[in-house]
């Protein structure tokens, strides 16, 4: 017998040893490289257009010649020497205090409706989704002139009762009306966030309000309104945001003119209009930036106010 066949053979701990783990600095230079396609996107197609549009609003740019100093003065004319800019705007404003809470409120009553339907409600849940598939696309902007131009089907329709209102199209004092029912009539994606958040209300407090002798129009306002409020604050904000982009309809139903008498003049179709059909892309840029300083001001002054009517669950009230 060899020493080595009488050597007892080590304790066993019973435990495995640990894996190891790579460096931390490793791990997030992995994270980078999947990052990479996204940081390059960023920076080509969304920060790098955004410097050159800052320093072409600073300039006289006509897209044939190289672009020309001129510091403020686009700024200046734009809100000193300019009533068209002025009345784009105010068309703006119109067009978001009509389109804004008619849409919310339409998709608001269409989740309620649906919220309590057991039969068939994958069905009608689509076909009011239907429309939002479209988009604000030329073509159903088209039919929608026709559908209110002079002789149209709504023209027809408002006849048999008596209403004479003659083409929506060519009357400015309709003719925002007519974009902003475009708008409500795409209700479809605010509604399914809406039909959400019912959902998430808990049934026990329904309850607990009818057997206190609640009404439904004292537990709508009372309860479903405050635990709504989360989702009726992000279905406002972006809908503001979008509103004051709009082009498409407005673009289709004035053919591109913004008529009659600049009624569909809208701030994004003015902005068209110098940048690409007058060639005055520095004005053009310098009315983007406006845009986009107005709209984070009105975002802004959206979370700074929700405090005062925006409930989250778990806070006191």
């Amino acid at each position: 017998m060899t020493l080595t066949d009488t050597q007892p053979a080590p304790p066993h701990t019973g435990t495995a040893s640990a894996p190891t783990r790579k460096p931390r600095r490793e791990r997030q230079g992995a994270a980078y490289v999947f990052l990479t396609p996204w940081m390059i996107g960023v920076l080509a197609l969304t920060l790098l257009p955004m410097a050159v549009s800052l320093y072409l609003s600073f300039t006289d740019y006509s897209m044939f010649d190289a672009p020309k100093w001129i510091g403020l003065r686009n700024y200046s004319d734009m809100f000193l020497h300019d009533p068209r800019y002025w009345r784009s705007v105010l068309t703006t404003l119109q067009y978001v205090v009509i389109a804004v809470p008619l849409k919310l409120l339409a998709a608001l009553a269409v989740a309620l409706l649906l919220k309590n339907i057991r039969t068939g409600k994958g069905f009608y849940r689509s076909a009011f989704y239907a429309p939002s598939l479209l988009g604000a696309s030329m073509s159903i902007a088209l039919v929608w002139r026709a559908l209110y131009n002079d002789g149209g089907t709504v023209d027809e329709v408002l006849s048999t009762f008596g209403i004479h209102l003659g083409g929506w199209i060519s009357n400015p004092d309709l003719t925002v009306l007519v974009v902003a029912l475009l708008s409500v009539w795409q209700f479809g994606a605010p509604m399914v966030i809406f039909l959400a958040g019912l959902q998430q209300i808990p049934p026990e407090l329904y309850e607990s309000a009818s057997l206190d002798g609640a009404s439904r129009w004292r537990q709508f306002v009372s309860l479903t309104v405050p635990m709504l409020s989360p989702v009726i604050f992000f279905n406002l904000v972006l809908e503001m945001i979008q509103s004051f982009q709009v082009f498409t309809p407005a673009f289709a139903v004035s053919s591109g003119t913004g008529g009659p008498a600049d009624s569909t003049n809208f701030y994004t179709l003015y902005l068209y209009e110098r940048g690409f059909t007058a060639s005055h892309m520095g004005y053009a840029s310098a009315m983007a930036w406006v845009l986009l300083l107005a709209i984070g001001l009105v975002t802004l002054v959206l979370f700074k106010t929700s405090k005062a009517w925006v409930f989250y669950a778990g806070e006191e009230s």
